[in-house]
């Protein structure tokens, strides 16, 4: 199909633009070989069968996608420069993640320690008991006269040689305690340095990405104001089509591993020894909250109760807390999260009017969050609000607060590993646990939340000193 061209057309047509096998005028263009031909050209066999246009039509038709494409390659130039963006700051909190979590890992190390060294305190404590007991029974068979006497020689003995064991334990399990730290530490290296060389990798990548799409757009943008036959010519469009265009590559930020690969394993049999059984304030219950009648477990309520003479209630949010203060001490308690979608534990630090005022400061509450989207489970903590990569739902949450040591972590109990943990803080006053839901927008919730109590063989138990 053929477009003669205008006899305006043929006077633009420059000298060097005439066909150099026929010397005349190339005022037509081939769509199928993407050349311009002239009237003799056009009639061979060659391109009998093609679609072709005259210049001025084929010129205005690709001057338009040329600036379609322009566009695309700008919006393509400013997505491109977003994500290196977003990749630079990604490496900055990547450095900064790695050293919260080598942080985190010694905190929890220098606890388990603290914990070690009370256990073999009890042990001993209650091997003297064992003993005074023992000869007590022997003694009133035989000679009450000499009890005192030979119970101090074997109590000095017995410390003796416990100590020895003691010690001899504590060196194996300090070994064995480093042991597990530095393999966590170099796990947590190697995930780091891993991290960063993708993150790295990918800055160069997008840089190049760049650069190739500004270069590309500079000569679009140059070529769109040239003549018809320079506008032919631009090869950009080939390019394009071809696939080895930066307008077809796929931009993706770099996958990198998550460090809660890096989790630390394993809880103190201590936890459960220090395990208490908290109960909650129903003084301090917001109103759309049903308190159980053991005030152990908390659900919502579809209608708020009247709150009225009740100065002491949360009236901004779903929340209650524990009935114990603590402000010294070590101290643990458990809470079945399954049955609830949204929900916040932690510590609260108790001011002397609450009324329809939450916490001004980030010191005044140390929290875990869990909120379900969708089936997909998010987990967050604060101060400050951060993100806890866990990915799966935890049915149990064990809080340990150190409030000595100014220390408050949170385990997932069910898989017996640290969710997050929370060193140097500073404790002004008296803690309370607190537990939250989310007021319903809406709707029927059936939300709810349960303290677990501590196993009664925890409370008693002799730990010996080769238990692990």
């Amino acid at each position: 199909m053929s477009k003669r061209p205008s006899s305006q057309v043929q006077q633009q047509i420059p000298e060097d633009a005439y066909c150099e096998k026929h010397r005349e005028p190339r005022l037509l263009y081939c769509n199928d070989d993407q050349i311009t031909l002239c009237d003799k050209c056009f009639q061979s066999q060659e391109h009998k069968d093609h679609m072709v246009y005259g210049v001025q039509e084929a010129a205005e038709k690709y001057r338009k996608l040329f600036q379609e494409l322009l566009i695309t390659l700008m919006e393509k130039l400013e997505i491109a420069k977003r994500l290196l963006a977003d990749e630079q700051e990604r490496m900055v909190m990547v450095q900064g993640e790695e050293q919260n979590f080598k942080e985190m890992i010694e905190s929890e190390y220098k606890m388990m320690l603290r914990l070690m060294t009370e256990e073999n305190a009890m042990n001993l404590e209650s091997l003297q008991g064992c003993i005074f007991n023992q000869n007590l029974r022997e003694a009133n068979q035989s000679q009450m006269v000499e009890l005192e006497k030979k119970y101090q020689e074997m109590l000095q003995a017995v410390k003796q040689v416990f100590n020895k064991m003691a010690e001899l334990v504590s060196k194996r399990k300090y070994q064995l305690l480093n042991s597990n730290k530095d393999m966590l530490l170099q796990r947590l290296n190697t995930v780091g340095r891993e991290n960063m060389n993708k993150l790295k990798e990918s800055e160069v990548k997008l840089s190049e990405h760049i650069s190739s799409l500004e270069k590309i757009t500079a000569e679009l943008e140059k070529k769109c104001g040239e003549s018809m036959l320079a506008l032919l010519q631009l090869k950009l469009y080939f390019l394009y089509r071809s696939g080895g265009s930066p307008l077809l590559e796929w931009l993706e930020p770099a996958q990198i591993t998550v460090l809660s690969l890096c989790q630390i394993p394993g809880m103190n049999k201590m936890l459960k020894v220090l395990q208490r059984p908290i109960t909650l304030d129903p003084k301090t219950a917001h109103p759309c909250l049903v308190l159980s009648e053991d005030l152990r477990s908390v659900r919502l309520r579809n209608v708020q109760q009247d709150a009225s003479g009740n100065p002491g209630r949360f009236d901004f949010r779903a929340t209650v807390l524990g009935g114990d203060c603590f402000t010294s001490g070590k101290h643990y308690w458990e809470v079945d999260v399954q049955k609830a979608t949204k929900w916040q534990l932690g510590v609260y630090e108790d001011p002397a009017n609450r009324k329809g005022d939450m916490p001004k400061t980030s010191g005044d509450k140390v929290l875990l969050m869990g909120v379900m989207m969708g089936t997909d489970w998010t987990f967050w903590v604060f101060p400050p609000l951060k993100r806890v990569s866990l990915g799966e739902q935890i049915h149990k949450v064990g809080v340990f607060l150190d409030y000595k040591n100014q220390q408050i972590s949170f385990y997932d109990v069910i898989k017996r590993l640290l969710i997050y943990n929370f060193s140097h803080l500073a404790f002004q006053g008296a803690l309370r646990p607190t537990f939250s839901l989310c007021i319903p927008n809406g709707g029927t919730n059936s939300d709810s939340l349960s303290i677990c109590l501590p196993d009664i063989s925890s409370c008693n138990v002799t730990i010996s000193p080769q238990s692990s």
